[in-house]
Protein backbone atom coordinates (compact mmCIF):
# COMPACT_ATOMS: atom_id res chain seq x y z
CA UNK A 1 0.00 0.00 0.00
CA UNK A 2 1.54 3.29 -1.06
CA UNK A 3 1.47 6.49 0.97
CA UNK A 4 1.61 10.04 -0.39
CA UNK A 5 2.53 13.06 1.71
CA UNK A 6 3.51 16.68 1.16
CA UNK A 7 6.42 17.93 3.25
CA UNK A 8 6.38 21.71 3.78
CA UNK A 9 9.64 23.69 3.81
CA UNK A 10 8.55 25.67 6.89
CA UNK A 11 8.51 22.40 8.88
CA UNK A 12 11.99 21.07 7.98
CA UNK A 13 14.09 20.56 11.13
CA UNK A 14 17.52 22.22 11.22
CA UNK A 15 20.43 20.07 12.37
CA UNK A 16 24.19 20.63 12.71
CA UNK A 17 26.61 19.29 10.14
CA UNK A 18 28.47 16.13 11.05
CA UNK A 19 31.74 18.13 11.01
CA UNK A 20 30.22 21.03 12.99
CA UNK A 21 30.89 23.57 10.22
CA UNK A 22 27.32 24.61 9.52
CA UNK A 23 23.73 23.42 9.50
CA UNK A 24 21.28 21.61 7.29
CA UNK A 25 17.52 21.60 6.89
CA UNK A 26 16.51 17.96 6.68
CA UNK A 27 13.69 17.41 4.19
CA UNK A 28 13.14 13.68 4.68
CA UNK A 29 14.88 10.33 5.16
CA UNK A 30 13.96 6.67 5.17
CA UNK A 31 14.97 5.78 8.76
CA UNK A 32 17.25 6.51 11.69
CA UNK A 33 17.79 9.61 13.79
CA UNK A 34 20.45 12.31 13.78
CA UNK A 35 23.23 11.41 11.37
CA UNK A 36 23.00 7.64 11.79
CA UNK A 37 20.96 4.75 10.52
CA UNK A 38 19.51 6.16 7.32
CA UNK A 39 19.55 4.46 3.93
CA UNK A 40 18.84 7.75 2.15
CA UNK A 41 18.36 11.39 3.14
CA UNK A 42 17.35 14.62 1.37
CA UNK A 43 18.46 17.97 2.77
CA UNK A 44 19.22 21.63 2.05
CA UNK A 45 22.50 23.08 3.34
CA UNK A 46 23.52 26.69 3.78
CA UNK A 47 27.21 27.20 2.96
CA UNK A 48 28.43 30.59 4.13
CA UNK A 49 32.14 30.15 3.43
CA UNK A 50 34.56 27.90 1.60
CA UNK A 51 35.65 24.83 3.55
CA UNK A 52 35.47 21.09 4.12
CA UNK A 53 32.51 18.73 3.78
CA UNK A 54 31.50 16.02 6.23
CA UNK A 55 32.47 12.45 5.37
CA UNK A 56 29.72 9.83 4.94
CA UNK A 57 31.51 6.47 4.56
CA UNK A 58 29.40 3.87 2.76
CA UNK A 59 27.22 6.47 1.02
CA UNK A 60 27.01 8.21 -2.35
CA UNK A 61 26.12 11.90 -2.63
CA UNK A 62 24.49 14.05 -5.30
CA UNK A 63 24.71 17.79 -4.66
CA UNK A 64 23.06 20.66 -6.57
CA UNK A 65 23.44 24.40 -5.98
CA UNK A 66 19.98 25.95 -5.42
CA UNK A 67 20.87 29.59 -4.77
CA UNK A 68 23.97 31.73 -5.11
CA UNK A 69 26.71 31.96 -7.73
CA UNK A 70 27.94 28.40 -7.28
CA UNK A 71 31.08 26.60 -6.15
CA UNK A 72 33.87 24.33 -7.20
CA UNK A 73 34.72 21.19 -5.26
CA UNK A 74 37.99 19.47 -4.59
CA UNK A 75 37.19 15.73 -4.42
CA UNK A 76 40.18 13.66 -3.27
CA UNK A 77 42.48 16.37 -4.66
CA UNK A 78 40.73 16.65 -8.06
CA UNK A 79 38.99 19.94 -8.86
CA UNK A 80 35.51 19.83 -10.41
CA UNK A 81 33.99 22.05 -13.05
CA UNK A 82 32.22 25.12 -11.67
CA UNK A 83 28.96 23.87 -10.14
CA UNK A 84 26.31 26.43 -11.03
CA UNK A 85 22.65 26.49 -9.96
CA UNK A 86 20.67 23.37 -10.92
CA UNK A 87 23.79 21.51 -12.16
CA UNK A 88 23.95 18.26 -10.13
CA UNK A 89 27.24 16.59 -9.25
CA UNK A 90 27.76 13.10 -7.77
CA UNK A 91 30.63 11.92 -5.59
CA UNK A 92 31.47 9.29 -2.98
CA UNK A 93 30.58 10.10 0.61
CA UNK A 94 33.95 8.59 1.58
CA UNK A 95 35.89 11.18 -0.44
CA UNK A 96 37.78 14.05 1.12
CA UNK A 97 35.81 17.05 -0.19
CA UNK A 98 36.15 20.81 0.20
CA UNK A 99 34.37 23.62 -1.60
CA UNK A 100 35.39 27.02 -2.89
CA UNK A 101 32.49 29.43 -3.24
CA UNK A 102 32.42 31.39 -6.50
CA UNK A 103 30.85 34.59 -5.24
CA UNK A 104 29.44 34.34 -1.77
CA UNK A 105 27.10 32.15 0.27
CA UNK A 106 25.05 29.42 -1.42
CA UNK A 107 22.25 27.00 -0.60
CA UNK A 108 22.54 23.49 -1.94
CA UNK A 109 20.29 20.45 -2.26
CA UNK A 110 21.68 17.07 -1.24
CA UNK A 111 20.76 13.44 -1.74
CA UNK A 112 22.85 11.03 0.33
CA UNK A 113 22.12 7.31 -0.12
CA UNK A 114 23.61 3.89 0.63
CA UNK A 115 24.19 2.29 -2.80
CA UNK A 116 24.29 -1.24 -1.39
CA UNK A 117 20.68 -0.70 -0.19
CA UNK A 118 19.21 1.68 -2.80
CA UNK A 119 19.48 2.56 -6.45
CA UNK A 120 18.95 6.30 -7.02
CA UNK A 121 18.00 8.51 -9.95
CA UNK A 122 17.93 12.30 -9.61
CA UNK A 123 16.93 14.68 -12.42
CA UNK A 124 16.06 18.35 -12.68
CA UNK A 125 13.02 19.13 -14.85
CA UNK A 126 11.53 22.36 -16.16
CA UNK A 127 8.26 23.19 -17.90
CA UNK A 128 5.43 20.71 -18.23
CA UNK A 129 6.62 17.12 -17.95
CA UNK A 130 4.92 13.75 -17.73
CA UNK A 131 6.78 10.55 -16.93
CA UNK A 132 6.31 7.08 -15.49
CA UNK A 133 8.16 5.45 -12.61
CA UNK A 134 8.32 2.00 -11.02
CA UNK A 135 10.53 3.21 -8.14
CA UNK A 136 9.40 2.27 -4.64
CA UNK A 137 9.97 5.84 -3.41
CA UNK A 138 9.42 8.88 -5.63
CA UNK A 139 9.95 12.47 -4.47
CA UNK A 140 9.30 15.76 -6.24
CA UNK A 141 11.12 18.79 -4.82
CA UNK A 142 9.77 22.18 -5.94
CA UNK A 143 11.90 25.19 -6.78
CA UNK A 144 8.93 27.28 -7.93
CA UNK A 145 6.39 29.29 -5.93
CA UNK A 146 3.48 27.18 -7.21
CA UNK A 147 4.14 23.69 -8.58
CA UNK A 148 1.29 21.34 -9.33
CA UNK A 149 2.19 17.66 -9.13
CA UNK A 150 -0.19 14.91 -10.24
CA UNK A 151 0.49 11.36 -9.12
CA UNK A 152 -2.06 9.03 -10.67
CA UNK A 153 -5.43 10.65 -9.87
CA UNK A 154 -4.10 12.74 -6.94
CA UNK A 155 -3.04 16.39 -7.39
CA UNK A 156 -0.91 18.37 -4.92
CA UNK A 157 0.21 22.00 -4.84
CA UNK A 158 3.80 22.62 -3.73
CA UNK A 159 5.38 25.92 -2.74
CA UNK A 160 9.08 26.72 -3.06
CA UNK A 161 11.26 23.98 -1.48
CA UNK A 162 8.25 21.81 -0.53
CA UNK A 163 8.61 18.12 -1.32
CA UNK A 164 6.04 15.52 -2.31
CA UNK A 165 6.99 12.02 -1.13
CA UNK A 166 5.41 8.77 -2.28
CA UNK A 167 6.50 5.56 -0.53
CA UNK A 168 5.53 1.96 -1.19
CA UNK A 169 4.93 2.20 -4.93
CA UNK A 170 4.61 -1.27 -6.50
CA UNK A 171 3.45 -0.47 -10.04
CA UNK A 172 3.99 1.81 -12.98
CA UNK A 173 3.10 5.27 -11.70
CA UNK A 174 2.18 8.23 -13.92
CA UNK A 175 3.52 11.57 -12.65
CA UNK A 176 3.14 15.02 -14.18
CA UNK A 177 4.58 18.38 -13.12
CA UNK A 178 4.05 21.89 -14.46
CA UNK A 179 7.24 23.72 -13.53
CA UNK A 180 10.84 23.53 -12.34
CA UNK A 181 11.52 20.72 -9.88
CA UNK A 182 13.80 17.85 -8.98
CA UNK A 183 12.55 14.26 -9.22
CA UNK A 184 14.25 11.63 -7.09
CA UNK A 185 13.51 7.94 -7.61
CA UNK A 186 14.80 5.35 -5.12
CA UNK A 187 14.58 1.60 -5.60
CA UNK A 188 15.41 -1.00 -2.98
CA UNK A 189 18.22 -3.34 -4.01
Amino acid sequence: MSSLKVLRAVDYPRMPWKNGGGSTEEITRDAGTGLDGFGWRLSIADIGESGGFSTFAGYERIITVLQGDGMTLSVDGQHTRSLLPLDPFAFSGESKVSCTLLGGPIRDFNLIYAPQRYGARLQWLSGEQRFFSEAGTVMVFSISEALEVKVGNSASQLDRHDCLQLDGNTGLLEISVNGPCCVIELTTR
